[in-house]
C-alpha cells in the first residue's frame, strides 16, 4: 500500500515538508479549498508552490471545489502524478478530466461519505484514481465513517467488473488501525496520524 502525507492540519506546513522528504512516503497530498466546496480557505496555490519546492515528492492533488477548471491549469505546473476533484460538482466531469489528462497528469474524482457511489459510474472507465473521503471534507483531524468500507467494497467491485486498473485512495481519519481493514485499498492519506508522530517514518511504515 501506498503512502500520501496531508498537511491540511499542519501549523507549520513549510517545516514538516521538509521532515516528510526524509522520509519514504510516496506522495504529498495537497488539499486546495476556496470555500466554493467546503466552508473552509486553504492555502493559496502560490503559498503552495512555495511549500512543494522544499521536496522532490510527488504530488497528489485534491481540488475540493466547485470549480476545478479554473485551477486545473495552474497547479498542472507542478511535479502531480494525480489531480482529483469532487464528483459532486456534477456539471463539467468530463471536461476536467480531460482537461487533467491534457497535461500528462493521472485523473480522478473524489466521493464524499454522504454521496451514492453510483454517481461515479458514467465516469469509472476514464478515471486513474477514486479518491474516497473517510470523512466529510473540509478540516483535519476527524474520525474515519465506518460506513466507508462498504462503499470502498462496491467501487472496488466496479472497477473489478470491467477490469480497470483505477487506484482507490482513501482521505480522512487515518491510522495504523484503519489502515489494516483497507485490504481493497491502493493509497492511503494521512495527516494527523503522521504529523503528531515522534516518528514519522515509522508511523508512515505502520500504514502501509
Amino acid at each position: 500500500m501506498k503512502v500520501s502525507v496531508s498537511f491540511l492540519a499542519s501549523k507549520k506546513p513549510s517545516k514538516d515538508i521538509k521532515k516528510i522528504g526524509a522520509t519514504d512516503v510516496n506522495y504529498i497530498h495537497v488539499d486546495f479549498m476556496d470555500r466554493t466546496f467546503t466552508e473552509k480557505k486553504s492555502l493559496s496555490f502560490k503559498k503552495i508552490i512555495k511549500i512543494l519546492k522544499i521536496t522532490n515528492k510527488r504530488a497528489d492533488i485534491h481540488l475540493m471545489t466547485m470549480k476545478p477548471k479554473k485551477y486545473i491549469k495552474d497547479f498542472a505546473t507542478l511535479n502531480a502524478e494525480y489531480i482529483t476533484f469532487p464528483v459532486e460538482i456534477k456539471k463539467d466531469i468530463d471536461k476536467c478530466l480531460e482537461m487533467i489528462k491534457s497535461y500528462g497528469i493521472k485523473c480522478g474524482l473524489a466521493i464524499s461519505p454522504e454521496t451514492d457511489v453510483e454517481e461515479l459510474s458514467p465516469y469509472i472507465k476514464d478515471l486513474d484514481m477514486v479518491l474516497v473521503m473517510g470523512v466529510t471534507p473540509g478540516a483535519g483531524g476527524q474520525s474515519f465513517k465506518e460506513e466507508v468500507l462498504e462503499k470502498i467494497k462496491k467501487i472496488r467491485q466496479e472497477i473489478n467488473i470491467y477490469g480497470l486498473s483505477t487506484v482507490i485512495s482513501v482521505d480522512g481519519g487515518i491510522n495504523d488501525e484503519i489502515s489494516k481493514r483497507l485490504e481493497e485499498v491502493d493509497i492511503v492519506v494521512s495527516g494527523t496520524y503522521i504529523l503528531n508522530s515522534d516518528n514519522l517514518q515509522e508511523a508512515i511504515t505502520k500504514l502501509r
